[in-house]
């Protein structure tokens, strides 16, 4: 059984509107206006694109900021010691010399107004290798969990009993400890009074949590009287635009774990 439904959410700001999308086990939300929701949270976006993207955007940072003060010496005219005058190439390496600090000496400021820029670009400098080297650090150190799931969710006997069974596998074979599943069903129902809306529903599990998820973990939900999925027709889990929606937590092996043999 895959779901792959689509629905379209109204949010509370005026004139907007996002895509939900739950597709292959993923839930994916299409804002239109989500560069303009990127520039209001610059830290999460440069924590959340892969690592080409946040390489391309301290790159093109770095050579903006380098052409910036470029322009700023070559406004000051003749303010560059060992420098060809009007030169952009010289004016732009020796902002680069200084931006990080490394000082060759063939190119030197010799007025007031050069000294000045040097002095806003070294101070620069400082905020720029903090902000670059504190996000790098945070993507290095965020957990990155390798848990897997099973692509289709299957309903078939257990125990004589129809049972919603899928397999979740972790894929870096460490031992997360004190790991815990849950399952919610998220279907579209509409009210008593016609209204349409999005319910979610806990499913419960044969087997909630587990002292040690090291490999494969099958996680079965029992469909009997007390299951929302009950009574449920393809048909009617189609329509209502069904999606099963799992998460799982632990924690790294970071206490003793001993196993005793029977």
């Amino acid at each position: 059984m895959k779901f792959k439904p689509k629905s379209m959410i109204k949010t509370n700001l005026p004139r907007r509107y996002a895509k939900v999308n739950i597709l292959d086990g993923r839930l994916e939300i299409d804002d239109r206006d989500g560069w303009y929701s990127y520039l209001h949270d610059p830290y999460h976006f440069m924590l959340t694109i892969p690592w080409a993207g946040f390489t391309l955007v301290v790159s093109l940072g770095y050579v903006g900021i380098n052409i910036f003060f470029a322009l700023l010496y070559l406004a000051g005219g003749n303010c560059l010691a060992g420098a060809k005058p009007g030169s952009f190439a010289d004016a732009f390496f020796f902002s680069v010399q200084t931006l990080a600090s490394i000082g060759y000496g063939t190119i030197a400021p010799k007025t007031f107004y050069a000294n000045t820029v040097v002095t806003l670009e070294a101070l620069i400098s400082l905020l720029v290798i903090a902000l670059v080297t504190g996000l790098t650090f945070a993507r290095f150190t965020k957990p990155n969990a390798k848990v897997i799931f099973t692509h289709n969710a299957v309903i078939s006997e257990h125990n004589g009993i129809p049972t919603l069974t899928f397999r979740a596998a972790n894929k870096r074979r460490n031992q997360i400890v004190e790991a815990r599943i849950n399952v919610d069903l998220s279907i579209d129902q509409v009210t008593r009074e016609g209204e349409s809306i999005r319910r979610f529903y806990e499913l419960n599990l044969l087997r909630q949590r587990t002292s040690s998820f090291n490999l494969a973990w099958t996680v079965r939900h029992v469909i009997d009287e007390n299951s929302p999925l009950f009574g449920m027709t393809s048909d009617a889990l189609i329509a209502g635009k069904a999606a099963v929606i799992v998460s799982l937590v632990g924690g790294r092996n970071s206490c003793l774990h001993y196993s005793c043999p029977a």
